[in-house]
């Protein structure tokens, strides 16, 4: 088992920034890869930004050259910060670890945080 809590959200501008992070705890050396989705209302959760444990990256086209996903303890936190906020960044955002103990392959949610963006 792995438990995920996400802090940083709040009410931005257009333009500024957030950091978001995500401190794991439980079964961590379980943790192969963590990542950042979010989902706006009536919009299915898309990912947004992830990291494995070999320290490679990947984000959406969106928010390439704006967000940046990085962690700290090996993978018991995680932080996306997030610069030049746009309006469309509003959305619940979740953070999400992927496990793999022997074969199962398991993914845990954080209970989200709101970013909302004003313009």
């Amino acid at each position: 088992q792995v438990q995920l809590v996400e802090s940083g959200g709040g009410l931005v501008q257009a333009g500024g920034s957030l950091r978001l992070s995500c401190a794991a705890s439980g079964d961590i050396f379980s943790i192969n890869a963590m990542g950042w989705y979010r989902q706006a209302p009536g919009k299915q959760r898309e990912l947004v930004a992830r990291i494995t444990s070999g320290g490679s990256t990947n984000y959406a086209d969106s928010v390439q050259g704006r967000f940046t996903i990085s962690r700290t303890n090996g993978m018991n936190t995680v932080h996306l910060q997030m610069n030049s906020l746009k309006p469309e960044d509003t959305a619940v955002y979740y953070c999400n670890a992927e496990t793999l103990r022997y074969t199962v392959h398991l993914n845990y949610w954080g209970q989200g945080t709101q970013v909302t963006v004003s313009s």
